[in-house]
């Protein structure tokens, strides 16, 4: 069985690290680069990046920012946000970062995930996904930082990403994002049931109990999450040897 990941993640907006509640209400968290620091020391297996804003101010993340970040790491990066070609992930990849993490841009193009999968392989290539659950108890993607409704359903999407060239899911809960009542277990079971890629779970993470429950019931690969890690709520040690105890092994 392939070992657990955890993964701090740092919402970046105008160069500080924030953290909102359903993808709103954003609140400053400190500054990425001494956050990013802190957790490679801390033993955080793999960190991600996104810039909220990107996309909204119609850029992607910035470099000079991911090339800060990067050198304060010795474990893989993904960096994401407003990604919307080729050339976009080549800046972030050649700015430092392991992973590039596609959303909105891969619902226009799908095809993008496979030229960014052509020239530095499968495994750099995150798709971010979106969803909530809608009336009828159908999990449907969003697009545009969760504003904007598509006609993708999360299992048809991710399918579709897989075929395209997406080498790893990044799922996150709209609904459960910063809301500390736990993981989508029945969105994540859904994704692994719909694709053989690595899952990643995102959205809702508030007690220990949470990630070793998205780890097991939930079928995820890594969980990730922010605020805990943050405002120093739960360490990555101390949510590694609650994992432990639980018979999870991690990296």
């Amino acid at each position: 069985m392939a070992l657990k990941r955890i993964i701090p993640c740092l919402d970046v907006r105008d160069g500080r690290t924030v953290k909102g509640v359903q993808f709103s209400g954003m609140r400053d968290a400190g500054d990425p680069v001494e956050l990013a620091t802190r957790y490679a020391r801390e033993g955080a297996d793999e960190l991600v990046l996104l810039d909220i804003s990107a996309g909204a101010e119609n850029r992607v993340a910035r470099c000079e920012l991911v090339e800060r970040v990067a050198a304060a790491l010795d474990i893989p990066f993904t960096v994401g946000g407003g990604v919307r070609s080729l050339e976009d992930a080549v800046a972030v990849l050649e700015s430092g970062a392991d992973k590039v993490a596609v959303n909105s841009a891969a619902l226009r193009d799908p095809s993008l995930l496979g030229r960014i999968a052509a020239r530095y392989g499968q495994q750099c290539v995150v798709l971010a996904v979106d969803a909530r659950v809608d009336q009828t108890g159908s999990r449907n993607v969003y697009a545009a930082g969760a504003s904007t409704p598509t006609n993708w359903s999360l299992e048809r999407w991710v399918m579709q990403a897989e075929q395209e060239g997406a080498g790893e899911i990044l799922y996150t809960a709209i609904d459960r994002d910063g809301t500390r009542s736990g993981f989508d277990l029945e969105g994540l079971q859904a994704v692994r049931l719909a694709t053989n890629l690595p899952v990643i779970a995102s959205g809702g993470a508030g007690t220990l109990q949470h990630f070793a429950d998205a780890l097991s019931l939930g079928q995820a690969d890594a969980v990730l999450a922010a605020s805990l890690f943050h405002f120093a709520e739960v360490s990555i040690q101390e949510l590694r040897q609650f994992l432990r105890n639980q018979n999870i092994r991690t990296r």
